[in-house]
């Protein structure tokens, strides 16, 4: 496809149609509904059926659209991206594994192309384009969160392999996901930053027990993984060795905005958008459209939306640019985690009782606000907290002074020891 098609406005119009008429002709309306975060299981039969439908639209060319060809990709340009972003959005494009899909393409992907060496990108990267592939992110562990460095999975090299033993958890769909990306100490006498690789990890390995956690809003999207003595070899380790921490910021980068399609065109932000169209609907639903104070909620929560968009708009440009650094992405997060909880107790005020109790046979917009006010902390959390984000801005961007910190150059070794002595007589 990307021999034929070319940028000139007639071409691209061309390429619209052609994707309009394979839209309609092949995958079904989207659901406006289907988005909501909420308690739900993927079966094995569902997942199946999406990896299908997923392999269905990459052989019409229409996944990896701005990836390079050698990867599986199109190779076309970021106005064919947009193209498809534009004219798919009403449909109910797959996406196998719920959530797991999105951290494969949205943030996975991204970081393979640019981290992983040229045998490991061609193997690799034309599986995940066409679904056969679903990886997730083994980063966290129960004493390692916002101390992401302070991790203790350990991989240990034997001979040509490595033996990977440890516990990860807030695994964003693990239950569904074929690989990981894990990070994990091999040298424990380097400072802990400096002493961290990357492997791909078979989750469907028998020594690999991948545990579901149940959540406030009744979903089991995040998981824990225990490793007991997985071998891979040394072709899945990813990037130089002990150099893991500096893949680990490209990837939270991804994470936290600062790239989704390579070579997408990115939004402008700004712009007429309709006011707050889910809220609107909620105080349509109860006739309080008029209301003085619901208006004023609707209106807060539009400045909100446009604001951030433009925020988004205008950080993605200035990295893509290379004018600011990918550190940036920060600004995006934390606009996240603030405006979101803000966003969804305004959706509850609306909802009133309705966001409180519904009728079981039809679905009404309160449990959309009641659901998305449970979640309404995600973003402020996942992903690096509110105060992680703003550590990174007035480190990284604003050149303000470092915390103190008493082990960042010394040997991991010497910081778990010296931890475990705290509070006994002498220290």
């Amino acid at each position: 496809m990307s021999d034929t098609i070319t940028n000139t406005s007639s071409d691209l119009d061309a390429y619209r149609q052609q994707m309009r008429d394979w839209l309609a002709a092949n995958l079904p309306a989207r659901d406006p509904h289907a988005g909501l975060r909420a308690a739900h299981e993927i079966s094995a039969e569902q997942l199946a059926a999406d990896r299908a439908l997923q392999k269905k639209v990459y052989e019409a060319g229409y996944v990896g659209i701005t990836w390079p060809t050698e990867y599986g990709g199109q190779g076309l340009s970021g106005q064919h991206q947009q193209i498809w972003n534009e004219e798919s959005r009403a449909y109910a494009v797959p996406a196998p594994g719920g959530i797991a899909s999105g951290v494969t393409m949205g943030i996975v992907a991204p970081t393979l192309l640019a981290h992983a060496n040229e045998e490991q990108k061609r193997s690799w990267l034309p599986k995940i384009l066409r679904g056969d592939e679903l990886w997730v992110q083994l980063l966290s562990e129960p004493g390692a969160g916002s101390d992401l460095a302070g991790i203790l999975t350990r991989a240990t090299q034997d001979g040509e392999s490595w033996i990977l033993q440890g516990t990860k958890v807030w695994s964003s769909g693990a239950m569904s996901a074929d690989f990981g990306v894990c990070l994990a100490r091999t040298d424990w006498d380097a400072p802990k930053h400096r002493g961290l690789t990357w492997f791909k990890v078979p989750l469907r390995d028998p020594r690999v027990t991948v545990r579901p956690v149940r959540e406030i809003n009744g979903s089991a999207e995040f998981c824990e993984e225990f490793l007991d003595d997985v071998v891979v070899a040394d072709d899945m380790r990813i990037g130089e060795l002990n150099e893991g921490w500096a893949i680990a910021n490209s990837m939270l980068g991804f994470e936290r905005g600062a790239s989704r399609d390579p070579g997408a065109v990115r939004p402008k932000g700004g712009g007429i958008r309709p006011i707050a169209p889910d809220l609107v609907e909620i105080a349509r639903s109860r006739a309080t459209l008029t209301h003085g104070h619901v208006r004023q909620l609707i209106a807060k929560a539009h400045a909100n939306d446009v604001m951030h968009e433009l925020l988004t708009a205008r950080v993605v440009s200035s990295i893509t640019k290379r004018i600011s650094n990918p550190s940036a992405a920060s600004y995006i997060k934390l606009g996240h985690g603030i405006l979101q909880p803000l966003r969804a107790c305004a959706a509850m005020e609306i909802a009133g009782r309705t966001g409180i109790a519904w009728s079981a046979d039809v679905h009404a917009h309160g449990e959309t606000a009641a659901t998305n006010y449970l979640n309404g902390r995600i973003m402020a959390i996942a992903g690096g907290s509110n105060q992680i984000q703003r550590n990174i801005i007035s480190e990284r961007l604003l050149g303000l002074p470092r915390e103190p910190n008493f082990d960042t150059n010394k040997p991991f070794r010497e910081v778990l020891r010296t931890a475990r002595n705290w509070g006994t007589k002498g220290e």
